[in-house]
């Protein structure tokens, strides 16, 4: 078992590349699929339950256990900007399958002329219609896959393609430890949005790690993520050296450390569970605190929390996402299973 988690956490290491912001498209893929996930920091890839929504993110989560569950899920930006999917999962001889939805909605825009006067008015979004596939190898290894088609427009613009996902997972026999990688986002664009356009897919590396406490109602979670971006700090490509007024004594451009490094990669979760049917959660991304927080009012920008409410026929997920003092990111998930509903 230790071998194997090992393997798992050093497999990312060959797929070490160089971080070009702005090169992609159809970012929405690395919004979070769940309210849960969205308590968590967006990073809650190693947790084995049955917890439809996070299956979306992590395919070989998918287990028998959520055979005839339906999950909605549905998040809002303080822009107005809002996104969503809906999921099911079906179990068979050969494996579980989840086929979902999921869209990303930008809203109406105002169309003007040369002069900025409005003659109309455009939308925007992204979607994305696919399924999910788990089988597990043993009682201590499962596997997944996702396949989704893709499309995007905003005004007489348009983009497709095919994306896929692939992951792996390891679960202790104590059931207490997992351990998981997962590569997502690859793929290919059928159309781009113009003959110059030189759009690619968000491909990401994750691997991520959970234990939950045995006498204690805590668990706790590390997910590496972008390991396929050897540097993923964002340095404006424009700064240059500046000088003290007082000494004249040159301050060179911002070259960040090595921990400032690596901790652009790491997000932290917790979950307490305080009963069979209440859950609360936390996260701490450390990328989006550096990118988002203002230098005066940090505020809880990079944090994350959110609570699981289990009711009779249906379960009820809530998280918000703090990006800064501009506003938050809410997210709500519901979920049940078809059989809660049949009549005895």
């Amino acid at each position: 078992m230790l071998k194997l988690t090992l393997l798992l956490l050093l497999f990312p290491l060959i797929c070490f590349g160089q971080y070009t912001p702005g090169t992609t498209t159809f970012q929405f893929l690395n919004a979070s699929s769940s309210a849960r996930n969205a308590g968590s920091g967006n990073g809650l890839i190693s947790i084995y339950d049955n917890d439809l929504g996070l299956a979306l993110d992590n395919p070989a989560l998918l287990n028998e256990k959520m055979n005839g569950q339906v999950q909605y899920s549905y998040g809002k930006y303080p822009s107005g900007v809002h996104y969503g999917n809906v999921s099911y999962a079906i179990h068979s001889k050969i494996g579980t399958f989840a086929p979902s939805i999921r869209y990303f909605s930008f809203g109406q825009f105002d169309e003007t002329d040369e002069v900025g006067t409005v003659i109309g008015t455009f939308s925007g979004g992204e979607y994305a219609i696919g399924t999910s596939y788990s089988r597990k190898i043993n009682e201590v290894m499962s596997i997944g896959a996702n396949l989704s088609f893709l499309g995007s427009h905003m005004y007489r613009y348009s983009a497709f393609g095919l994306t896929g996902s692939f992951s792996g997972l390891l679960l202790h026999p104590n059931k207490l430890l997992c351990a998981t990688f997962l590569v997502k986002n690859m793929g290919v664009l059928l159309k781009d949005f113009t003959e110059n356009s030189a759009s690619k897919l968000p491909l990401d590396v994750q691997v991520g790690l959970s234990y939950k406490l045995k006498h204690a109602p805590f668990r706790f979670g590390i997910t590496g993520y972008q390991l396929n971006q050897l540097n993923n700090v964002y340095l404006d490509p424009l700064a240059k050296p500046t000088y003290d007024p007082l000494t004249g004594d040159t301050i060179p451009v911002y070259s960040p450390s090595i921990g400032t490094k690596i901790a652009h990669h790491v997000n932290f979760q917790v979950e307490l569970y305080a009963s069979k049917s209440f859950q609360l959660r936390g996260g701490f991304n450390f990328m989006r605190r550096e990118q988002m927080k203002l230098l005066d009012h940090p505020g809880l920008a990079g944090f994350s929390m959110g609570m699981s409410i289990k009711l009779k026929k249906f379960n009820m997920d809530y998280g918000v996402q703090f990006y800064s003092k501009a506003g938050s990111i809410h997210s709500l998930g519901f979920s049940t299973s078809l059989s809660n509903w049949k009549k005895n």
